[in-house]
This record gives structure tokens, C-alpha cells and sequence, in this order.
């Protein structure tokens, strides 16, 4: 069959139409962007006024509740790679029982606040999902310092962020007799070997400036 030069045209004329409206139909498909990953850094400032520090030991007569009082504290977390710093910092000389005698004892035999005056944590990551606003779930690991020495220790976190300021609470166990602190046992009263720490945190909340 004999194409004509008429024919070729009005071919080609089509063939140029129909690339053209594939173009126009694949500029108005939806594009897959590149997931953005929150960026920047969080600081978490303690305000130790509206802090506490509660713990609790179990011995085989009766359970001991006391209280530590917070000195001052900054957490910075880099939002993309969970990585952290700073310090949360406990006053070791206000360890407080409600009971004079006991409580003497505490800080001679047992803390030797007199020389380990300070309780320091200081983070270096947080595991689980960082979130910039609301609340989330996160465990933070770092190093505690406690009666001179360092130990590995990871804080379940729950968190709630605001605007401009932040609150989160923990619960955990410190081993301190296994991290070598004297234990308080005698024939008549057995002490368990580790407390529990629970915290209550507030604080104001410095946010990276958005790009």
C-alpha cells in the first residue's frame, strides 16, 4: 500500500499529539518525595523546683519512702539520630527518710554524701521514636555516676512536649549494692539490694529554628 505524503503527516501529527499528552498526564501524577526526617536539636531544660526525685526500699520489716531534691539538669537530643548529651544532676545531701536516725546513717555509712555530693546522669542516646511535639515513649541510655563511680544504665521515658516547655516521669532500679555501696542489712532488718528511683520532670524547652 502507497502512503501518501498526506498521510504521513496527518500519522505524524498524531503520533506528536499523543506523546504530548502522555507528558502532560505523567507531570500531573503524584511525585514520591524523599521522606523528611526531623531534624535539629531538642534542649531540655530542668527546672529543679518543680522536679522530685522519690525512691523506695523494701527491707523485710517495713518499706522505706524518701525523697532527693535536683540541682540543675540540660539534655540536648539531636532529633535525626537519637544521639545525647548534657546532665541531670541529684543532690546526693539532701537524701531525706523522715527519720533523723536513719537518715544520718544514710548519708555517713551507706552514700558518704560528705564526700559524693552529687548524683549525675548523663545521657548519650535515646532509643525508640523521638517525636517533636506530644507525647511519646522513649528509653535513654547513658552513664550514672554514683559514690564516684560510673555505671551503664537505660531509663524508660514517658515524655510530653510542648511548645515552649516539656514534663516527663521514670521508673527504674538502682543495684546499689552490686555498684558497690554498703548494704544496710543487720540480724534483725534485711534491705533489699536495690531502690527504686521514680522521677517526676519539668522544664522549658528550646526548639531548633526551622530551615
Amino acid at each position: 500500500m502507497t502512503i501518501t505524503p498526506r498521510v504521513g503527516v496527518t500519522r505524524l501529527l498524531c503520533v506528536t499529539a499523543l506523546a504530548i499528552a502522555a507528558l502532560l498526564v505523567l507531570s500531573a501524577l503524584p511525585q514520591h518525595a524523599t521522606p523528611q526526617t526531623a531534624t535539629g536539636e531538642l534542649a531540655l531544660v530542668l527546672d529543679p523546683a518543680t522536679s522530685k526525685v522519690h525512691w523506695t526500699l523494701d527491707s523485710s520489716l517495713h518499706t522505706v519512702h524518701g525523697t532527693f531534691a535536683l540541682k540543675k539538669g540540660t539534655v540536648r537530643v539531636e532529633l535525626a539520630s537519637g544521639k545525647a548529651s548534657g546532665e541531670i544532676v541529684a543532690d546526693a545531701t539532701s537524701g531525706n527518710s523522715g527519720n533523723d536516725g536513719r537518715d544520718k546513717k544514710m548519708h555517713r555509712e551507706i552514700l558518704e554524701s560528705g564526700r559524693y555530693a552529687e548524683v549525675v546522669f548523663r545521657p548519650d542516646r535515646v532509643e525508640g521514636k523521638i517525636t517533636s511535639q506530644g507525647a511519646c515513649s522513649v528509653r535513654i541510655h547513658g552513664i550514672f555516676m554514683l559514690h564516684g563511680s560510673e555505671h551503664e544504665l537505660t531509663i524508660p521515658v514517658q515524655a510530653e512536649l510542648g511548645t515552649d516547655h516539656w514534663s516527663g516521669s521514670a521508673k527504674f532500679d538502682i543495684p546499689y549494692v552490686e555498684w558497690g555501696l554498703k548494704n544496710p542489712s543487720n540480724f534483725l532488718l534485711k534491705a533489699n539490694h536495690a531502690v527504686n528511683i521514680e522521677l517526676e520532670l519539668k522544664g522549658s524547652l528550646q526548639r531548633p529554628t526551622a530551615p
